[in-house]
């Protein structure tokens, strides 16, 4: 039997944590939110090969981050192959055996609906379709990448508990639904939601996830009119039906918010209450947290930074990439903005951000408008 590392993030250990590291971070460095004290700046795992070299990377990336002040990690089971919650599991045991940190003091986060392996749909085929233990069916496969079939999801959740060899992962998301729609009708796609949801309730009665949430791509960005649209409001409404009125555990969603990319901040596209709201505003009035994902625009993009406000970002900060990341953690009702590393001198780059501050809510409204 492989050793799993047992616990999850708690209040206690989590906002202990932002103590011990009050010496080279600023207070505001850390959040306070759905029970958890979370660091501005969470570490993703997203790009780069399925590889030695590259798994080696993400993981000292991974020690050096949280040994400096990041306690939030994220990872999907289709990142790289599934060589990203490998990576994050490495992490996790050299981390813990060392005795610099405790499982509780780290917000681990991970997401499933897309196909994981490299061979897609002959994969899915061999493990799900022809498996006399599921009753999934081809038409359960949307666009050769994606399945929302409740056991799909609960299948694709204990492979990442055993890929990051822990007991409960702490936010799980359901990973970009809107890759089915405008491929399915969108009352089949809530009826999807609504079966997921379910599996993922039941899988926070176990012990098996803290929170659940959604990571999209457009969903929450797109105006209602758009075929990828997700309606934030009803996914909570399925959330709330689903938990028998009781606190549903729908708590979390993950959208891109960058320089390139401000639409959770300024375009009104999520109705609450009977009015119009831009998605950060209308996931904090619904209860929800939001994190931003893709917070420095993918770093091939800096060149197209509005130069108005990299210029006004500019003053202590040394290079575009930090003040991207500056904008976006200083988003006003944002969580925690999430941020690839592998490089050490990336790394060591982000790293100074924890101890300067974030911007003012007044300037960051006249930086934006």
């Amino acid at each position: 039997m492989k050793k799993v590392i047992l616990g999850k993030a708690t209040t206690t250990k989590t906002k202990s944590y932002a103590q011990l590291h009050q010496t080279e971070c600023l207070p505001e460095h850390f959040r306070e939110f759905n029970n958890f004290t979370a660091s501005s700046i969470g570490i993703g795992t997203y790009l780069g090969s399925s590889d030695p070299a590259t798994d080696n990377l993400v993981t000292e990336a991974i020690i050096k981050s949280v040994k400096n002040g990041i306690n939030l990690i994220d990872t999907a089971i289709n990142y790289r192959s599934q060589h990203g919650e490998i990576s994050v599991k490495a992490a996790l045991l050299k981390l813990i055996e060392s005795k610099t940190v405790s499982r509780e003091e780290l917000i681990i986060c991970s997401k499933g609906g897309f196909i994981p392996n490299r061979q897609k749909e002959e994969w899915f085929k061999r493990e799900y379709i022809d498996n006399p233990k599921f009753n999934i069916q081809a038409t359960d496969m949307v666009a050769g990448v994606h399945c929302m079939h409740p056991e799909y999801i609960q299948d694709q959740l204990e492979r990442s508990l055993i890929n990051l060899g822990i007991e409960t992962i702490d936010i799980y998301y359901l990973h970009n639904p809107e890759t089915q729609l405008g491929i399915i009708p969108a009352d089949e796609f809530y009826r999807r939601l609504k079966a997921v949801f379910s599996v993922l309730e039941k899988a926070a009665d176990a012990g098996k996830i803290t929170a659940y949430g959604i990571a999209t791509w457009q969903g929450f960005r797109v105006p209602p009119t758009d075929a990828k649209h997700i309606d934030l409001a009803k996914a909570k409404s399925i959330a709330q039906e689903v938990a028998g009125g009781t606190g549903d555990r729908f708590q979390f969603i993950q959208l891109p918010v960058n320089l390139t990319m401000t639409e959770a901040i300024i375009s009104p596209t999520q109705l609450v209450d009977g009015k119009i709201l831009p998605a950060i505003t209308a996931a904090n009035q619904l209860g929800i947290n939001a994190i931003a994902s893709a917070s420095i625009a993918q770093a091939k993009n800096l060149k197209q930074l509005p130069q108005k406000i990299m210029t006004a970002l500019g003053e202590n900060l040394e290079t575009d990439a930090v003040r991207a990341l500056q904008f976006t953690r200083s988003v006003p009702g944002l969580c925690s903005a999430l941020v690839g590393m592998k490089s050490p001198n990336h790394v060591a780059e982000n790293l100074t951000l924890t101890s300067i501050p974030t911007l003012d809510a007044a300037y960051f409204t006249q930086l934006i408008s």
